[in-house]
């Protein structure tokens, strides 16, 4: 503390320097009195809370003996496989993710004239109010997670019935919400590039037969973007989509519906957990994981460098000295990623559009190394590694020129379809009760302390 600091200042840091000792818990304890941390067992895996219809993250298999066995990773949308629905998708040359989002939130493909008109629902909802656009531009702050936090619950205020949970006004809600986020996004960053560098504040209109997708990048870049940048974000849109719901934000999500409380609040709250950057913001730091150690290997075609260099990263010498290779490893799949597995496909084809086609091998090599090398520092026996979408996302939005305030961003653009999904599902389905899970109290072995008299 400094010599001139008020006595106000003092109290804080004193206050701030108790709270070391007051937050203090013995680690021993968790084990002793079987207290699942992070609600995972030992295993590592996921303690079951719920059932869903919904989403299923599937990368390991429970044996007759209780041990996990890994398996190639494999996520499910209401029962159809993701990898057959993007390679149908793919096949017919087309853009897919308001079908999916019709899928999530209705548990169903729809036919062609369903199709159409959702995408016309969408579109029809897309626009701004004035007002919401005025309070845009006016909103003071940087990070476009937080304006599209407060943009969601301004939307109470003007919503007519915004409290009703019947399923009318949940399906209503959500759609609106499904499509204005693209518009909120986009306006929060041209916004901010226009009071950070005075560049000239373009907010540009949705366009009508244009996909989400398209949407966003007209939004942002005008006319300036490729088919197949277009098609990419499309592919990254559905990945994000939804993710089971175990994951924190849309667990966040369930958490406060069950409360009863409104949607604004409830996806308000699941923007601020993903805004964390253990969970949205982790192909940030893949991305400048990678960009440390292009600069640190001076031979992109030498593994022995590259393992140096990961060897270092893992021993907390360099970079942000976490000891961590940031995109590698995953709470639930083992041998694969899905969805990293199908964004690589296109990152490939991407990158040789880009001319960034060494670059991307480069990724592919540290992806390959870096797994083997955590095997050998680590010494891990039953554990399996793989890369999860966060390693090629980063390189993806960046070969389409998104900048990487709207990486975080873009995860709840997707997201915001299985937020509103497992909402509706958490407060329709039978038997439903309020989330309430408890924590023991290791304060005293008697809990009690007698007041003094001061």
């Amino acid at each position: 503390m400094s010599p001139k600091s008020t006595k106000k200042e003092y109290l804080v840091f004193k206050l701030s320097d108790e709270m070391k000792s007051c937050t203090k818990i013995d680690a021993d304890l968790f084990k002793k009195l079987d207290v699942k941390r992070g609600l995972r067992n030992e295993d590592g895996s996921g303690v079951l809370v719920g059932l869903t219809n919904i989403g299923n993250v599937v990368g390991y298999e429970r044996k007759d003996d209780g041990s996990l066995e890994a398996v190639e990773g494999k996520l499910f949308f209401r029962g159809y496989e993701v990898k057959d629905l993007v390679h149908a998708i793919m096949k017919e040359d087309r853009f897919g993710f308001e079908e999916i989002a019709f899928l999530l939130l209705s548990g169903r493909l729809p036919d062609k004239e369903e199709l159409d008109s959702f995408k016309d629902l969408v579109f029809d909802n897309m626009p701004l109010e004035q007002k919401t656009i005025l309070h845009i531009i006016e909103m003071e702050g940087y990070d476009i997670m937080n304006i599209l936090a407060r943009s969601v619950m301004e939307f109470y205020t003007y919503d007519s019935n915004p409290d009703d949970t019947s399923r009318d006004n949940l399906m209503r809600q959500s759609i609106e919400l499904i499509s204005k986020f693209p518009t909120i996004i986009a306006y929060a960053y041209n916004m901010l590039r226009h009071k950070e560098y005075g560049r000239t504040l373009h907010l540009r209109y949705p366009q009508e037969g244009l996909s989400i997708a398209e949407n966003f990048l007209y939004m942002i870049k005008g006319n300036e973007y490729t088919k197949l940048d277009a098609r990419t974000l499309d592919l990254l849109l559905i990945l994000h989509s939804e993710h089971g719901g175990g994951n924190n934000s849309t667990f966040t999500v369930r958490v406060t519906s069950s409360s009863g409380t409104d949607t604004y609040s409830s996806i308000a709250a699941g923007i601020g957990s993903l805004k964390g950057p253990k969970h949205g913001g982790a192909n940030l730091k893949v991305c400048d994981m990678l960009s440390y150690i292009k600069d640190a290997v001076q031979d992109w075609e030498d593994d022995s460098q590259i393992e140096g260099c990961i060897k270092r990263l893992l021993s907390k010498e360099v970079f942000d000295k976490a000891g961590l290779v940031y995109g590698i490893g995953h709470a639930v799949y083992t041998k694969s990623d899905p969805r990293a597995v199908l964004l690589k496909e296109m990152a490939r084809e991407l990158a040789v559009e880009k001319g960034r086609l060494k670059e991307f091998e480069f990724m592919e090599r540290v992806e390959r190394v870096a797994i083997d090398t955590i095997y050998k520092v680590k010494g891990y026996k039953h554990k399996i590694l793989c890369a999860n979408v966060d390693f090629y996302s980063g390189f993806v939005y960046d070969c389409i020129g998104i900048p990487r305030e709207i990486y975080t961003p873009l995860f709840a653009m997707a997201r915001i379809v299985g937020w509103c999904a497992h909402r509706n599902e958490e407060l329709n389905f039978e038997g439903r009760r309020i989330i309430r899970p408890a924590y023991r109290c290791v304060t005293d072995e008697n809990g009690y302390i007698p007041i003094k008299e001061r």
